[in-house]
């Protein structure tokens, strides 16, 4: 069984319109003011190294995790981060943002937990944790059936419903060697994935549609 934890530094088709054309990343660096209460259903959209794919996000499935996304989205946290722990038949986890700075003032912005209301099985996404309420901004997109991660608590908030063939063939050769160094990752940034990482995939842009 493949066990599954958050890396921190302190555990460490048709037209969509858009609602917000660009991200404003300047409110990225308070936390604190990222609170906004998202849809009961929305998508986001990422634009990858690899191609695109669309993330369904149902709030009842999981509210605290799905308007923890919905802000991360909105603002642009996801742009340029690197995909750095695939794990073929597991899972892909991203989250740990290029900017060393905004990890630091993220590191402490834990959520509380939801109740796991949907299965960890294919395409279904969910915030990675080290522990009860640990939550902040990586997430993992199940390539199996992991069910076996359900009691355990983690409650899957959306699911890939387009371009999974694209998270599929995300670069997976490097397996678990970047997230072993997540304390680099965090104190470094993009500038220690490129050099040490190089063919790991990234997301050039991440946008929630309606």
């Amino acid at each position: 069984m493949k066990r599954l934890f958050m890396a921190t530094a302190a555990l460490a088709l048709a037209p969509i319109l858009l609602l917000a054309q660009a991200a404003d990343t300047s409110k990225l660096k308070d936390p604190s003011a990222l609170k906004e209460q998202a849809p009961a259903t929305y998508k986001a959209a990422f634009d990858t190294s690899a191609g695109k794919f669309v993330i369904d996000v149902h709030r009842d499935w999981a509210p605290k995790g799905a308007d923890r996304f919905y802000n991360l989205v909105k603002n642009g946290y996801y742009d340029d981060c690197r995909f750095f722990r695939v794990i073929s038949g597991f899972m892909v986890q991203f989250g740990i943002n290029g900017d060393p700075a905004l990890n630091k003032v993220w590191a402490p912005a834990r959520i509380q937990d939801d109740p796991v209301k949907k299965s960890n099985t294919r395409g279904m996404v969910t915030f990675a944790m080290g522990g009860p309420n640990t939550r902040t901004t990586q997430v993992f997109i199940n390539f199996g059936n992991n069910a076996n991660l359900d009691p355990q608590g983690f409650p899957p908030f959306g699911e890939v419903t387009s371009g999974m063939d694209v998270v599929d063939k995300l670069h997976s050769d490097y397996g678990e060697a970047a997230q072993k160094r997540f304390v680099e990752i965090q104190q470094q940034g993009n500038a220690f994935l490129e050099k040490n990482f190089p063919k790991l995939d990234y997301i050039k842009h991440a946008t929630i549609q309606k």
